[in-house]
């Protein structure tokens, strides 16, 4: 080994995230501190986690076999009413989220127009789905219309941030190609950033649809429709093998969607 070679480390090793190693094992030791405080002022009560377990594994027996007769066919209808709601929802909010995510990109809108556009998913994604339920329950009644509406707001915030994230991170060779033959505004979008993103925005589109429809059974718990209430009910009701079936219904569907996702991405690309 000659003297140059000598000053050079054998073995590489992955440089520190953080390179200050007083900033890093501060940040260890506040880490461990907050779970250790965590932990240790949380309220458990063993004696009804003991008690519990055996009346869980008791309910879930109940599960079996399930109740598939629904005679009324009640079941079926909030079912039928949840996809209503998760499907219209879904297309309603990525309508709204295509140009609100196009002003939310830096490198395509103007600052104010960003910064307008920021806000708007920055408000949309600050409640959760059963809290813009119950104020849509209350502005507009009972029903699916509310859980369209909370659930469209929600698809804004997700789809908007993620379209406007990936437009930023877009290659911008392509995009100075296209931009470069005299294109358009429309032609440049159209052919620069829409091919770059459109793989991964039908995937999130699917997986925004089973979103909707599981938040679907969520918000018909505070009235705004789909399988939730008949949910709650069965519950309440102790009937758990009508429970069972609704469980099993959704997942069936959510298990169909993922399926569905795979394909689409697959022929898109």
């Amino acid at each position: 080994m000659t003297e140059a070679s000598s000053h050079y480390a054998e073995t590489w090793k992955k440089p520190h995230f953080i390179k200050s190693s007083l900033l890093r094992y501060s940040i260890y030791l506040g880490t461990i501190t907050y779970l250790f405080l965590a932990i240790y002022t949380t309220e458990v009560n063993w004696t009804r986690v003991a008690e519990g377990i055996p009346r869980g594994v008791d309910m879930i027996s109940k599960f079996f076999p399930p109740d598939l007769s629904d005679s009324r066919g009640v079941i079926l209808d909030g079912i039928l009413e949840s996809i209503w709601m998760a499907v219209i929802s879904t297309i309603g909010g990525i309508l709204l989220s295509v140009p609100i995510g196009l002003g939310a990109a830096r490198n395509l809108a103007p600052t104010w127009i960003y910064l307008f556009c920021r806000s708007i998913i920055a408000v949309s994604r600050t409640f959760p789905a059963v809290i813009l339920a119950i104020f849509a329950v209350k502005f507009f009644g009972f029903g699916p219309f509310a859980g369209f509406v909370a659930l469209s707001i929600e698809t804004i915030g997700f789809f908007a941030k993620l379209l406007a994230e990936d437009i930023e991170n877009m290659s911008k060779s392509q995009a100075e190609a296209v931009k470069a033959t005299g294109a358009s505004w429309l032609q440049w979008i159209n052919y620069a950033i829409q091919p770059q993103v459109l793989p991964r925005m039908i995937g999130l589109s699917m997986y925004r649809l089973d979103i909707n429809f599981r938040e679907s059974a969520v918000v018909g718990i505070v009235g705004a429709g789909g399988i939730g209430a008949h949910l709650l009910t069965s519950v309440q009701r102790y009937e758990y093998a009508t429970t069972a079936t609704v469980l099993f219904s959704i997942i069936a569907i959510v298990i169909m969607l993922e399926y569905t996702s795979g394909y689409l991405r697959k022929w898109v690309q």
